[in-house]
């Protein structure tokens, strides 16, 4: 891989260390007073309250966070129609694609397209939310803490104060509401959410347009991938949001839906994208990226690279393989390259040199004032101490939870039956209590074998255990090797041993075969599962797992007191620096422009892409380049209609410097008027380290155009259904 080259170092030195308008995941309820001049001068036409209001219909009503039934978070949505219609990206609709594909309908390969409400289908476990208002609670959840609070108490108080707010937000409403604590717990928001149980599938254009260029063309630019998915939320006929699917529920009728602009994009063009943006670290020290950079990426990269590599070789030689994995497999190659890029941006540029800069200077400022001194002297030899410490210990931590405890697809199930193994002790007194926890394993059982292919997860498994043994030197390693493995399953070497092992684990235990969990539930055993070798297993690897644990879990403690004191002294330190707080799932807001940039000497990558490029990367050989025949002839004709720009082609992604990370996926990429003029699903791979320092030069947003979008659906697939719902804005 070439090394990438910095240019204007000046600039970026500057740029990383203090907030330019381009940069910051602002909170909305904070535009008018922190923003808003800027985004004017930029080119934003909305009024603050026209972006955030409590009391009136905003930008903020139509911005929707994508979550997992149990609250989770992962991409971003928005409504742009007065029935509830909601466009996110491809990838963000993927698991729910997935996991309603078929071999005899496969959504994901071919796309589908409702034709009526009736066609729309359910999407289990999935809903969505959206923000109602946003507080200021810092003052209430800090009011009883001082600088000889000890950490103890400063924890009690303040979980205190934040269960009481949360309560006292949804009393007597159907909303949900959450603390957000920011800057490591400098400052407090409450969030009061509306959430959403009710959402079904529209449409989606097959992966060949919605995953074009696939893991290739993953964090790349030029890029030319349609990648947008097509959902609806529905309400109950009293406008109360539901828990889940039912026939009685009506379309959403939003506070808010975004007009849709296919007037096109040029250099300079005002942009806004709102959106649930996931983990930043903007304020993490040098030595906090060196961790990353030296022990967690590349352990991670490394374990993730050894399971993609024997799932793909299954996955390309069936389609029913291929469907099952597919979410996973593109979840995990997307993390994969994200954490293997940044550990490449953090050696090959100077990003870890800009932050070593700046605590230079905090540290002279620090100890040019005793009072300062006595408060922050010790906080960056203590990062430096504890980062150093905690290198190790994550290293050993990884490679437990990802590479033992998921080795298997039901390795981590196990521990579902460790307090059923307990019960077993007694099976006349605990009677009551095994049938009710029996019934319950049963439930989760049906689910771990709905889509379960034994050979390829006895491969995975014994691929991942292989990569342990010969990475980590004998008396580092797991107990489990050396007490049970190599004890019980006794061969010439260690790897015939681990054969024999895991020949057991496929052909014996009730963990990788239905009918044995069957019969196991069926009459359950505390003999059957003292003999089992994958909950011996299990029961060895956490049998050693308390010593990495308090290493790892001492080492965090001191860093999360460090690094909030740390942002607190840079924020005493910087006065004039407007600071904006890391991203944490909670919404915000970024603002810039359309941009193209220069990623090494004599490159320039212009800001928008064609489809032209789209026939210019087919491959019928690579599965990740292969274009529809329909999409193909159309673009070939140039049967363009209206959504051809002033050249007459159609734009298919565009480039803006707007600040965003993962979360944002899905996010709407907004213009000046308040109008929808893509998705935003990507970041650039020449800049993978944003999440902990921003670049003026060669950060980047990639969008999907909306004129792309709306030509798949309107003119290459007709669907009227969803077209005549839209606002278009020419």
């Amino acid at each position: 891989m070439k090394k990438l080259i910095l240019l204007f170092v000046g600039i970026l030195f500057f740029a990383g260390m203090y907030a330019t308008p381009d940069e910051g995941m602002w909170i909305p309820s904070k535009v008018a007073q922190l923003n808003y001049a800027d985004m004017q001068k930029l080119g934003c036409k909305l009024t603050a309250e026209e972006i955030y209001s409590i009391n009136n219909s905003s930008l903020k009503d139509a911005i929707f966070q994508l979550q997992s039934e149990d609250g989770m978070g992962f991409c971003t949505g928005e409504i742009v129609s007065k029935q509830g219609l909601l466009f996110t990206n491809h990838h963000c609709g993927y698991e729910a694609i997935t996991s309603l594909s078929t071999t005899e309908h496969n959504y994901l390969d071919d796309g589908y397209w409702a034709s009526s409400l009736e066609e729309e289908i359910s999407v289990p476990g999935i809903r969505v939310t959206r923000v109602v208002r946003i507080d200021d609670v810092t003052e209430r959840v800090l009011k009883d803490i001082t600088d000889e609070t000890t950490e103890a108490e400063r924890e009690k108080i303040v979980s205190k104060a934040i269960k009481e707010i949360e309560a006292e937000a949804i009393e007597g409403t159907h909303y949900e509401a959450a603390v957000s604590e920011m800057y490591q717990g400098g400052e407090y928001y409450l969030f009061v959410y509306e959430a959403f149980g009710d959402v079904r599938f529209v449409g989606a254009p097959p992966s060949a347009i919605g995953k074009f260029g696939g893991d290739t063309d993953n964090w790349m630019w030029p890029r030319h991938t349609g990648d947008f998915s097509i959902f609806r939320v529905y309400m109950s006929p009293d406008g109360k949001p539901t828990d889940g699917y039912s026939e009685d529920n009506v379309p959403y009728v939003p506070l808010h839906s975004l007009p849709i602009s296919i007037k096109g994009v040029k250099e300079g063009d005002f942009t806004m994208i709102m959106g649930y943006p996931g983990q930043t670290e903007r304020y993490l020290s040098s030595y906090g990226m060196i961790y990353k950079r030296d022990y967690f990426n590349p352990t991670i990269v490394n374990l993730l690279d050894v399971q993609l590599k024997t799932l793909k070789q299954d996955m390309e030689a069936s389609e029913e393989i291929r469907l099952a994995y597919a979410d996973s497999y593109a979840s995990n190659a997307n993390g994969w390259k994200l954490f293997d890029g940044e550990a490449l941006t953090l050696r090959n540029t100077d990003a870890i040199q800009q932050k070593e800069a700046l605590e230079a200077d905090f540290q002279k400022w620090v100890d040019s004032d005793e009072t300062r001194k006595a408060k922050y002297g010790n906080v960056l030899p203590s990062l430096k101490e504890s980062y150093e410490a905690f290198g190790p210990a994550t290293e050993d931590i990884i490679y437990l939870s990802l590479g033992l405890l998921q080795a298997g697809e039901h390795v981590m199930n196990v521990q579902s039956f460790m307090s059923l193994n307990g019960l077993l002790d007694d099976t006349k007194g605990n009677a009551d209590a095994i049938n009710m926890t029996v019934e319950n394993l049963k439930a989760e059982t049906d689910e771990m074998f709905e889509k379960y292919y034994v050979a390829t997860d006895k491969k995975v498994f014994k691929a991942l255990l292989v990569y342990y043994i010969e990475q980590v030197p004998a008396e580092k390693r797991n107990a489990v090797f050396a007490d049970y493995i190599f004890k019980n399953f006794k061969g010439k070497t260690e790897m015939e041993s681990l054969d024999k092992f895991v020949d057991a684990v496929f052909e014996k235990s009730i963990f990788t075969d239905k009918a044995r969990m069957d019969a196991f539930l069926a009459k359950p055993s505390k003999k059957v599962l003292d003999k089992d070798p994958m909950f011996n297993y299990v029961q060895g690897v956490f049998g050693d797992l308390m010593g990495v644990q308090m290493a790892y879990l001492g080492a965090m403690e001191n860093i999360g007191v460090n690094e909030r004191l740390f942002i607190e002294g840079l924020r005493e330190f910087q006065t004039d620096r407007t600071f904006y707080p890391d991203a944490n799932s909670t919404l915000r807001l970024t603002y810039g422009t359309v941009q193209s940039y220069d990623p090494r000497d004599a490159v320039h990558y212009k800001y928008l892409t064609y489809a032209d490029g789209i026939i210019e990367k087919e491959d019928p050989t690579n599965s990740e380049f292969i274009v529809p025949a329909e999409l193909k002839t159309k673009i070939q004709n140039k049967e363009f209609g209206q959504y051809a720009d002033e050249t007459g082609n159609l734009p298919v992604c565009f480039l803006s410097d707007n600040d965003i990370t993962g979360g944002n996926s899905g996010s709407p990429i907004i213009n000046g008027e308040g109008h929808l003029i893509g998705l935003a699903f990507d970041g650039n791979w020449e800049w993978l380290c944003s999440n902990l320092i921003f670049s003026v030069e060669l950060q980047r947003t990639i969008n999907v155009d909306s004129r792309y979008v709306l030509w798949v659906v309107d003119e290459l697939y007709d669907c009227q259904h969803i077209m005549s719902e839209l606002d278009i804005r020419k």
